[in-house]
């Protein structure tokens, strides 16, 4: 990358670094902390006040993004630059000066709704050609000319996003932040504020549904083209967060902590889809490669890619955890609990679960294309990129601790991410590859949405909560191993020392047995720490009993055949028991 290249690109990030800026200017309250402009009360620097140093802050920013412009426009015209790219530079400096007065304007008409907004369009207008500047100066234009059907299909993309970010400016002008609660799907549209806050929500679901159709439509026909694939998955990563952001800013009521990054992350949002209209239009009419590029991955349809990518998340073992959950939450409420509560825990719950199953498909890509159980899942059969699944995972991991965190509470969110982290570093990184105690303590992330499920409901942990996580605990490792009996080969094909591979069919259906005994006693413990009723205890007794019987027969025979059986009957054991909990919360309520 040459000189003025780097310097290109630092002016981009600087202008990003000022609509953040401004953003929390805005966030504070801090519009007005220096009521006058260019000086501050009067004076070069901002008197001992908050408000006043981060609006002074916004100015120093701007200060430098000015004379990193200015620096640009110099460096093109004296390194003999395009045309285009100095006539760009002349722009952006003539750009940047009208932000400048514009900024002034804001101030002297005392933030007035319509002079915010042209000043923010402004500032994303500067940060495209910027970035058009850094482009041509480092790939020039190598299309045909024409402008292709999906080059077509960014650019729209790039102007939903650049409208959208400027009625949220107007919601911001106009304080229709709050116009109504985010669980209102149609307010009362007698009232401006709640005209524009629909306005904007509506686009917003616009938005995410184009970004998400560009980038199915990016994997569809652009596999030639890696560069525009990526950029468009980031950018369906950062429109997932970009609304997940939105409802936080309502369920937070316009914190700071969530109004800034919510600007921030649509201004990146503007800038990558920005970044693929020039990307897409690069390979405009024609199908050549850069040199080093991989080879494209065969073309293939949105349908195919959206069931790759749903089935990179485990659909089965979500929705066994799904099971546990609500029973959970109808325990801690002693009754039914709110359905809205019911829908944002699961819904949460379910995005931190796909993360945790994404990233592990991710790291274990290698020893599921060695098992028959699992190589046809989509990394081992090159359904999927393995940088975009990762990718997936990680956005998912971050939009399921943010909705928990908006609609139901932060002890909740934090608790789905510690599992998503515990699966990942403890279980799939640190056990599963060394020792055949690895599904025992590795089992842990799997008890950890009864917990989710519980706090969503009491805000806190209790006696209760942590017995059923000790029951989920306890469950995971003869449901497992009845497993890994089943597919022993794979497992030893594949290297992992799962506790049939090491320890043998025998001595595993022993550790079944015990594992078993200690879950039906740990299942009698919920009787008087949750103060359970008689549908309940009869559950657990019938049903333990028949897992006992199960197991008893499984050290009698090791087959395959057996395993397998006692494995389906372990998933309907679960879901069984939780259900009688579930009832019995009821009728204990009724009684």
């Amino acid at each position: 990358m040459t000189r003025f290249q780097r310097l290109a690109v630092a002016t981009t990030t600087a202008t990003f670094v000022l609509i953040a800026v401004g953003g929390l200017v805005r966030a504070t309250d801090s519009g007005l902390g220096c009521p006058d402009w260019p000086r501050c009360f009067g004076k070069l620097t901002p008197p001992p006040n908050l408000h006043a140093w981060i609006e002074h802050s916004h100015r120093l920013v701007a200060a430098v993004v000015i004379v990193l412009v200015a620096l640009t426009a110099i460096a093109a015209w004296r390194t003999r630059q395009p045309r285009a790219i100095r006539w760009a530079a002349i722009g952006a400096v003539a750009m940047v000066v009208a932000q400048a007065v514009l900024g002034a304007i804001v101030v002297w008409a005392k933030l007035e709704a319509e002079s915010v907004t042209l000043h923010l369009a402004t500032a994303l207008a500067l940060v495209a050609l910027m970035e058009f500047i850094a482009f041509r100066s480092r790939w020039g234009r190598r299309g045909s000319g024409g402008t292709p059907r999906f080059a077509r299909l960014a650019m729209g993309g790039a102007a939903l996003v650049y409208a959208q970010m400027l009625v949220g400016s107007t919601v911001t002008g106009h304080d229709a932040g709050l116009a109504y609660p985010a669980g209102t799907l149609i307010p009362d549209l007698g009232l401006s504020s709640a005209q524009i806050q629909f306005a904007h929500r509506l686009l917003a679901t616009l938005v995410g549904v184009a970004v998400v159709a560009i980038w199915l439509r990016a994997r569809a026909t652009q596999r030639a083209h890696p560069t525009v694939t990526r950029l468009a998955g980031y950018a369906a990563g950062l429109v997932v967060v970009q609304i997940a952001l939105g409802i936080a800013n309502v369920a937070d009521r316009l914190d700071a902590l969530t109004v800034v990054p919510h600007l921030a992350v649509g201004s990146l949002l503007w800038g990558t889809m920005f970044a693929l209209v020039l990307h897409a239009d690069r390979f405009a009419g024609t199908a050549e490669r850069d040199p080093g590029e991989p080879a494209p991955a065969p073309a293939r349809t949105a349908r195919e890619s959206l069931t790759a990518y749903f089935l990179l998340t485990k659909p089965r073992i979500i929705e066994l955890l799904l099971i546990t959950t609500v029973p959970t939450m109808f325990l801690a409420e002693r009754g039914v609990p709110s359905p809205w509560l019911i829908l944002t825990t699961l819904f949460g719950g379910s995005l931190s679960a796909a993360s945790a199953n994404v990233i592990n498909c991710y790291l274990d890509r290698d020893i599921d294309s060695a098992m028959r159980r699992t190589r046809r899942r989509p990394l081992p059969a090159h359904q999927v990129d393995p940088v975009d699944a990762l990718r997936f995972g990680l956005v998912l991991g971050v939009a399921g601790f943010v909705w928990l965190w908006t609609t139901v509470n932060l002890l909740s969110a934090v608790l789905a991410t510690a599992a998503i982290l515990f699966y990942v570093f403890v279980y799939t990184l640190g056990l599963k590859r060394r020792t055949a105690q690895n599904i025992v303590i590795g089992g842990a992330a799997g008890a950890v949405p009864v917990l989710v499920g519980w706090t969503a409901v009491t805000g806190r942990i209790e006696l209760p909560a942590l017995v059923l996580f000790a029951i989920i605990f306890y469950w995971t490792p003869p449901h497992f191993w009845a497993l890994s009996l089943r597919y022993r080969e794979d497992y030893q094909a594949a290297g992992v020392p799962m506790l049939p591979v090491v320890r043998g069919p025998k001595e595993t259906s022993h550790q079944i047995l015990y594992y078993t005994l200690l879950l039906v006693a740990v299942t009698l413990l919920m009787y008087p720490a949750g103060q359970m009723g008689l549908v309940y205890l009869v559950a657990a007794l019938l049903l333990g009993g028949l897992f006992v019987w199960r197991a008893l027969a499984l050290t009698r025979d090791v087959s395959g055949k057996r395993a397998i059986k006692l494995f389906s009957f372990s998933n309907q054991y679960l879901a069984l028991l939780f259900l009688a909990m579930a009832i019995d919360a009821v009728l204990h309520v009724q009684g």
